[in-house]
Order: structure tokens, then sequence, then C-alpha cells
């Protein structure tokens, strides 16, 4: 069997976008598909926009997502020597050249031409130093095929001489995507479509090195808001540190990052992650852009969160309750319930935190059901006098509040909602109940009593 070597070339100038943790994804579902390796490349060059603790932060927020990689990183900072060389190389075989235009130099001879990019100024100025430029040929074709594209051709005279050393000596990305992809043995280049452009001018500099193998290429298609619009950083929640913060569970990510822009076969898209490596295979990748639905992703990470047992549920949420509120029987007993509400986990909170101390009243709400709804006041008088004396357990609350409700011909759930706002200082919530039960009576009655003060009808 063929080896399969993939890689993930992070540019740690930033945290992980959600479209570069699919791509990280796709690869490591490729590879553990075919039983292969992928390989850790750090894209460190730009010392003005790398920071370490970006790094940090990419490599944590694929490590939740359970995205691991063989081998050592390799980081293209501490290859420079071995890029001049090649550029060195390049030079002497006639295949790159010393340029000294300014962008402005090059703006002012183009301007109005038809074809625009660079016009060759200095391939025959005979420089011997400055930034260095590839000479692409003026004739032919440069082409490849796309596991997810199919054919893809490039005319030459329409590529311009592209700058592969800056006039500091540092390279620009073409050269070290270039060798470190031989070097590193890459058998498979799985990116994002945005960089099929970039893709004529590295097999360029891979021929003019006198490499004659290619890898199997698969540009990934691109991540498009609501409006279908290319995700971004200034408009768009786009990175993955951000979801997880909010009480996203990672496999219930990964799950949704996976099919966006590949379907399984069988149509089942809510899947353990060993599955989908079973499953996953580049030929079933499609072309068209992949729509980031966070209301989708909502539906994903609800369907984890009522799959997990209960102690695992109580455990995972504990990070967002605190050391308090985590380990408190009333947290204990609410938790199977709240488990059946919450999309998130950062959801359980609000949930509960009425348990545990003066609710914080919602305004609006207040406005809408106990100044302008009917009976609020009644319902609370009568709630109040019921509750002093039942029995103190869910089902005999909800008969009693249900009597209310029949005998001021109101809806159970219309009932329920003055009390609830006064209780917890929201109109939803857990059921309303068995959180009067976990309360206690004594909370209940003087939060009513609280209630129909302000509404000055104690």
């Amino acid at each position: 069997m063929a080896p399969f070597v993939a890689r993930f070339s992070p540019a740690p100038t930033g945290y992980l976008h959600v479209g570069s943790a699919r791509t990280a994804l796709f690869n490591w579902l490729a590879v553990r598909h075919a039983g292969g390796e992928l390989k850790l490349r750090v894209e460190d060059t730009n010392a003005a926009l790398y920071k370490p603790e970006y790094l940090e932060s990419i490599l944590q927020t694929l490590d939740w997502l359970g995205i691991g990689f063989d081998g050592e990183p390799v980081f293209q900072s501490q290859r420079s020597t071995l890029y001049a060389e090649s550029v060195d190389s390049l030079v002497v075989s006639g295949h790159a050249y010393h340029c000294d235009c300014s962008q402005e130099d090059v703006q002012a001879r183009t301007k109005g031409n038809a074809t625009p990019g660079y016009d060759g100024f200095c391939r025959d100025r005979g420089l011997t130093a400055g930034a260095v430029r590839f000479l692409v040929p003026d004739e032919g074709t440069t082409e490849f095929d796309d596991v997810v594209r199919g054919h893809v051709s490039f005319e030459n005279a329409a590529l311009s001489d592209f700058v592969i050393q800056r006039g500091d000596g540092t390279a620009t990305f073409f050269l070290p995507n270039a060798i470190d992809d031989v070097d590193m043995g890459i058998t498979h280049v799985i990116r994002g479509e945005d960089l099929i452009n970039v893709t004529p001018n590295v097999l360029l500099i891979r021929e003019a090195l006198g490499v004659t193998e290619r890898p199997v290429f698969a540009h990934l298609p691109i991540l498009v808001n609501a409006q279908r619009k290319k995700l971004s950083k200034r408009r768009d929640d786009v990175a993955v540190e951000e979801f997880r913060t909010r009480g996203y569970l990672p496999e219930a990510f990964a799950n949704y990052l996976a099919v966006l822009g590949w379907g399984p076969p069988d149509g089942v898209e809510i899947r353990p992650v060993a599955e989908i490596v079973e499953r996953f295979d580049l030929d079933h990748v499609v072309k068209s852009a992949a729509f980031f639905d966070v209301q989708k992703l909502d539906h994903f990470n609800g369907e984890y969160i009522r799959r997990l047992s209960p102690e695992e549920f109580t455990s995972r949420a504990a990070p967002w309750l605190g050391e308090e509120m985590a380990t408190s029987p009333a947290w204990q007993r609410m938790a199977p319930l709240v488990q059946e509400r919450v999309v998130t986990l950062a959801e359980a909170p609000p949930m509960v935190d009425f348990l545990f101390g003066e609710p914080v009243i919602d305004e609006a709400a207040w406005e809408k059901v106990m100044v302008k709804g009917p009976n609020a006041g009644e319902i609370l008088r009568r709630a109040r006098a019921e509750y002093t004396e039942c029995v103190w357990e869910a089902a005999t609350l909800h008969d009693v509040t249900l009597a209310i409700g029949e005998a001021l011909e109101t809806k159970l759930g219309k009932a329920q909602a003055p009390i609830r706002l006064a209780i917890t200082g929201r109109t939803v919530g857990p059921p309303l109940f068995e959180s009067l039960e976990v309360l206690g009576r004594e909370q209940t009655l003087a939060r009513i009593d609280r209630a129909l003060e302000r509404l000055g009808a104690g």
C-alpha cells in the first residue's frame, strides 16, 4: 500500500479559525482512515505577526478537538538556510532573477494594462541584489488533478513572475511550501480552495528544483455564512476557542466540522468520530461552499449533551458552574432536568442560579407577565396560600397550580408564568415544580411575597 502522508500548516498569527480547524480535521480523518501520518508544519517566518501564544492556543484547541500529529513539528523559521540555498540554485539555473522594483514602480508601469501583475521588467537587467522573482514560462500551461475539483489548468502567460525571496532575504510562502512538502515526504495536500491559485507557483518551483513527483491535491470548499459570503473574522464568529468557551463539546464540534463539505454515504450525520474515520473518503468531498450554520451546530451539540450519562454531564458542566454550585445537592438534583434543555454547557448556570441567590428579574418579562398579563396578582396570592399547607413535592405542586388555573379559567402554562418569574426571575428554565421542590417552601413563599409587594397586591 502506498504511503499516505499529509500535513497541517498553521500560520500562528491569530487564533484557530473554524475553516483552518475543518482543514486540520479533514487531514486527520484522511490519514487515520488510510493508516497514514499527519505532520505539523508551523509557518512562522513572518516575525512581525508570529506570536508563540497564538501557536500554543492553536495546538491546545486542536488537542481539544482530538486532532493529534505524528512526529516532531517542523518550524519554517528554523529552515531559512535551506530556503536561501534553494533560491541561489534557482538564480544560477536561470529559473529566478533579482528584482529591485517597488510595488509603486510596478503599479505605475502597468497601470491600464490588460493583464495585471508584474511585467517582467527586471528579467534581463542582470541585477545581483534585491528581491528574487521566479521566472514563469511565457508559454504552455501548468496543470494538476484535484480530488475535489477535477482537472485544473493555468495558462502560464496569465501568471506573473512571483517573488520567492524578499529583499530582506526571507522566503515567501511559495518556496518553503514547495521545499518542505518534498523534504517531509508529503503525498497528499489537503487544504482550502482559497489556496488553489498558489498551486501552479509551487509546482513550477518543484519542477525547477528537479522534483518530478507530485502530491495528490484536494482543495476543500470554502465555509460561508448565512448570506453565503466567505466567513470573515471581522464579521463572523470564527475563532474555535470562542465556541469552546461557550460550552460546545469537542466531539460535537468535530462531528459538525466533518460534515461541512463531506457527505457520509449513508446520510447519517451525527455519529462518533471513530465511525467517521471508518467512512471518510476524500472522493466524497463536494465542490460547493459549505454553510457554517450555528443553529445546526447547536442541534449537534444538544444531541451530544443528551447522550451523555448524568454523571458525565454534571462533570463536564462543572467548569461553567464553579465549585460551590457544581458540588451542591441542589445541582445534583436539577442536573438531569437541565441536561434535557440546554444546547451548550454554558447555558447550565443560568438555568439554576436562582437556587443559589436572589434572582435578577427580567424587567421586560415582568412588564409582560406581571403588569400586562391577566390575573398575575391573584395567581400569586392563591399560590401563596396553597403552597403554605400542601405537601412539598413536584406532583402536588403541579396539581395545586393546575387547580388555581382552572379556577381562574387559565391554562396551566399561563398560571405558571407569574410564579416562575417570581421564583427564578425568568419566564423560561427547568420544570417549575421540580424547581420549587428543590428550592424549598420557605424560599418559594418569600419570593412570592416580594413579587406581591412589588405588584402592590400583597
